[in-house]
């Protein structure tokens, strides 16, 4: 049965943090604050995916509780989840997210970001849609306060 999903993701922007997108460090004053690196990209991929699978959200197999999971890549969690839905049999088609932040530039990074998230999952960077938009100023991704993800997943299961 072919089955999609959808995924979002939303962390504030802080100081002395990095700012990783798709796997991607990025030059920027700010980063994103989380338990985890904080991949506002990789986590709403991943919430489409399980969703897609009818798996509970990512908080659920990486709760922010967990010490021992704190900094853990966000593309580990891609892994990881790949492999929850390998352990079920569930067949990914394909990802498409896009990633809505006023600054910095994403576009420089959108080849490597797509590289990144297909060899997490398993898939050709083909198969992994990644774009990036504004909010137009409004907003807290309009006042540069946080940055916010959106992602859908086809599989089939």
């Amino acid at each position: 049965m072919i089955a999609t999903g959808i995924g979002y993701d939303v962390h504030r922007l802080v100081m002395d943090r990095p700012l990783i997108l798709g796997g991607v460090r990025i030059e920027h004053s700010l980063g994103l604050e989380g338990h985890s690196d904080a991949d506002v990209l990789c986590h709403a991929i991943a919430d489409a995916l399980l969703g897609a699978a009818g798996e509970p959200d990512i908080g659920h197999m990486f709760p922010n509780t967990d010490p021992s999971i704190r900094g853990i890549s966000s593309l580990e969690i891609l892994k990881k989840v790949r492999a929850r839905l390998d352990e079920r049999s569930v067949k990914i088609h394909n990802v498409d997210a896009t990633l809505i932040a006023e600054e910095p530039k994403i576009s420089p990074h959108l080849a490597a970001m797509k590289e990144n998230v297909g060899q997490a999952l398993g898939l050709s960077a083909a198969w992994v849609g990644i774009k990036a938009t504004t909010n137009e100023g409004m907003g807290f991704p309009g006042r540069g306060e946080g940055m916010a993800a959106l992602a859908t997943a086809c599989v089939d299961r």
